[in-house]
């Protein structure tokens, strides 16, 4: 049976010790399961034998959904042909609604993590855990404190609304073809935060606008974060240092403020 081709960036994980360690990493609650390309199923063996979890598959690739099929039968009622930016999730297969909520799980292509990422916080409410490989530089941003060097906007508007916890860090040569870079697994889960308590797309902006400094765009309404600065300590010309050393709460508290500004 021939393997199917790399596509979309992704790299397929072949280390069967790999493949087990992140399936342990996986909570026994909630029991839905949705791996997103699973390519030529090493994680995707270990879900159809794992009883405490109902598993489903999307695989947006023909060739690798084809190879799925003849090498695992059992996956055949359980695989979805779909591409998962695309896929509501609303649509969920209805015989799992009362499942819900769910883990995503994959070896994500590195070349769309960001997007997998954003779509998940999208259905927040329903995408409960997160466990994922990712190249490793992405894994340490998003998982990564206020004040470390690699925190940024992916990290602030992702730990809004997950808890990030960075598991373990994996070499290239576990992959075909191995990758450039170094990967890493990291586990999400979803923390007790129900509303931001203001406007979201106004917080994904200030967040944005504050690590890129495009002072002009928000130029009157960021006079906030200057002030913001100032009160934790440190004087407003050290403002692109201090942005890295603001939480999430600090971020939700400069949008209010500058929400109550725009009104």
């Amino acid at each position: 049976m021939v393997r199917p081709k790399k596509h979309l960036g992704q790299h397929f994980l072949h280390d069967e010790n790999i493949a087990r360690k992140i399936l342990a990493s996986v909570p026994t609650e909630p029991r839905l399961v949705l791996e997103v390309g699973p390519g030529t199923g090493v994680l995707s063996k270990y879900l159809l034998e794992d009883e405490t979890h109902d598993s489903f598959f999307l695989e947006v690739d023909r060739e690798s959904a084809g190879y799925l099929r003849k090498k695992f039968p059992a996956i055949i009622p359980k695989l979805i042909q779909a591409d998962f930016l695309d896929y509501p999730l609303d649509s969920f297969p209805e015989a799992c609604r009362s499942l819900e909520p769910m883990t995503l799980l994959g070896n994500f292509p590195y070349n769309i993590s960001s997007q997998i990422l954003f779509k998940a916080i999208e259905y927040r409410s329903r995408v409960r855990t997160i466990v994922g490989m990712f190249q490793k530089e992405v894994a340490e941003r998003l998982t990564e404190p206020p004040g470390s060097r690699t925190y940024g906007i992916l990290s602030v508007i992702l730990q809004a609304f997950y808890d990030t916890e960075y598991l373990m860090t994996v070499s290239p040569a576990v992959f075909i073809p191995p990758p450039n870079v170094k990967s890493a697994v990291i586990r999400l889960i979803r923390n007790s935060r129900e509303s931001l308590g203001c406007d979201e797309k106004l917080f994904v902006k200030v967040v944005k606008t504050a690590f890129n400094q495009r002072r002009k765009t928000l130029h009157n309404a960021l006079k906030p974060l200057t002030a913001l600065v100032e009160r934790k300590g440190r004087p407003a010309s050290s403002l692109i240092r201090a942005v890295k050393g603001l939480s999430v709460g600090d971020f939700i508290l400069l949008t209010s403020e500058i929400g109550q500004r725009q009104t």
